[in-house]
Parts: C-alpha cells; sequence; structure tokens
C-alpha cells in the first residue's frame, strides 16, 4: 500500500512480527503532503502469503527495488523495522546510487544476530508457537505493556504471514552478514531504538550501526522498546520526519 503524495519517497520494510499494515499509528502520521510512503509485503506474509520464494533478506531486497521500479522511483529513502532493517541494509547494498536515507528502527544488524541455544530454541519454536511469539514481544518490549496488546500483536503475525514463511525468514535474518558490503558506505543512516529493547538497542547499535556508517546517527526512544510505531507512534514520526 502507498500514504500520501508528496516529493519525498520513502520505501518501508517490516518486520519479522509485522506486515505492509502492520505499522501501528505510524501510516495515520505521515505529512501526505510531503511524503510518500510505500509499505510492501513480503513473500509469505500480507496480500503476497501465496507468493513463493526463498524468504530471504537478498529477496526482500530484490523485491522492494522491483517496487521502487514499479512506482516510477529512481531516488528514495529506506526505512526498515527489525528484519526489515537488515532488508533495508542489504537494499543500500545492492543499490547504493539509488538510497538517499536508511533509517533502521530497531534494526538488525547487517552482521546478524547471535543467539545461545535457549533463546534460539525460543526463536524457532515461534513459527509454529503464539505463546512464544507473545513471549518474545513482551521480552522485547521490556515486559512493561498489556496482555491484551500483547495477545493483538500476536494475533497480528499468525494472520499476516504463512507458517513456512515466518520460520524461513529466521535463519536468514539471524544468521546472514553482508557487513563488508556496506561498511564506510556515506548515506546519512539513522538508527531509532527503544530504551527499553533488550536485545536491539542503544548498545547494540552503538557497537554495530555507529561503527559501520560514518554519516550515523542514534535516536533513543524513552517510552518504546522493540516496536515504536506502536509504543510511542508520534515520537516516532516526529524523528523520521525531521531526519527525511
Amino acid at each position: 500500500m502507498t500514504v500520501g503524495g508528496g516529493p519525498v519517497h520513502v520505501l518501508a520494510l517490516h518486520g519479522w512480527f509485522g506486515s505492509a499494515r502492520g505499522w501501528g499509528g505510524l501510516p495515520r502520521l505521515i505529512d501526505g503532503a510531503r511524503f510518500t510512503w510505500a509499505f510492501p509485503d513480503y513473500r509469505g506474509y500480507g496480500e503476497r502469503r501465496d507468493v513463493p520464494g526463498d524468504h530471504s533478506i537478498a529477496e526482500i531486497s530484490r523485491d522492494a527495488l522491483a517496487v521502487a521500479d514499479e512506482l516510477g522511483w529512481d531516488r528514495f529513502a529506506v526505512v526498515g523495522h527489525s528484519m526489515g532493517g537488515s532488508a533495508a541494509q542489504h537494499l543500500l547494498a545492492d543499490a547504493p546510487g539509488r538510497v538517499t536515507h536508511l533509517v533502521g528502527i530497531s534494526p538488525v544488524p547487517a552482521g546478524g544476530v547471535p543467539f545461545d541455544e535457549e533463546s534460539w530454541a525460543l526463536f524457532d519454536g515461534a513459527a509454529r508457537d503464539p505463546g512464544a511469539r507473545k513471549a518474545i514481544i513482551d521480552l522485547t518490549t521490556g515486559n512493561r505493556q498489556s496482555s491484551y496488546w500483547l495477545d493483538l500483536m500476536v494475533r497480528h503475525s499468525v494472520e499476516a504471514s504463512t507458517v513456512e514463511a515466518f520460520g524461513a525468514y529466521l535463519g536468514s535474518w539471524a544468521r546472514t552478514d553482508f557487513t563488508e558490503r556496506v561498511a564506510g558506505n556515506p548515506v546519512p543512516a539513522l538508527a531509532v531504538v527503544g530504551e527499553h529493547d533488550p536485545a536491539l538497542g542503544a548498545a547494540t547499535m552503538r557497537a554495530t550501526w555507529m561503527t559501520t556508517y560514518p554519516n550515523a546517527r542514534l535516536e533513543v526512544i524513552a517510552e518504546a522498546g522493540h516496536y515504536a510505531m506502536e509504543e510511542a507512534p508520534v515520537r516516532l514520526a516526529t524523528i523520521l520526519e525531521q531526519f527525511l
């Protein structure tokens, strides 16, 4: 889907638990006179649930570039949440001359995410276990949010993705390392993280994002964990608008 009709073009790549329609309050806060945002689904998600694929970060990047081509966008900003943050960086590696700005919202680093055995078991089991999905969302938002909201997030993720695609993407975003392809890229690169995200928060960004991109910035949202578009949408929209 697209939102707005402004001259600044933004491609938005959703997270593992998300979809094109899983961006919380962010879409309604877009200044449509200034920006045009495109929100594609990945293969196996949303309106593309039945589209086959290998469900990889590289595939997301290729498909996202195809969306930009279909829209006639030669140059655009790319925003990615979580898994989509990895895909956004992969897109930068694939088409560095086309990306004007890079934004990661609690982004998975270009080098992937190391898991201990217990954590991997939890995440790996989430494809078929809604309880594991709820535990992950609760953990990554700092065990602060209501059970009802957590259930809504789980319901969306279950309804918006196939079990096969959800499971396959985990191995790609967690274990893909293309850091060498983006390290030193001078694109303006903003990382936005929630203060209550224990895994992809400020410390992780300082060790990854901030050392990868020479023109990097880091913004921390106090009242958010991993899902700033749900937990603090007005603040997130303001930060993105000012950067883009």
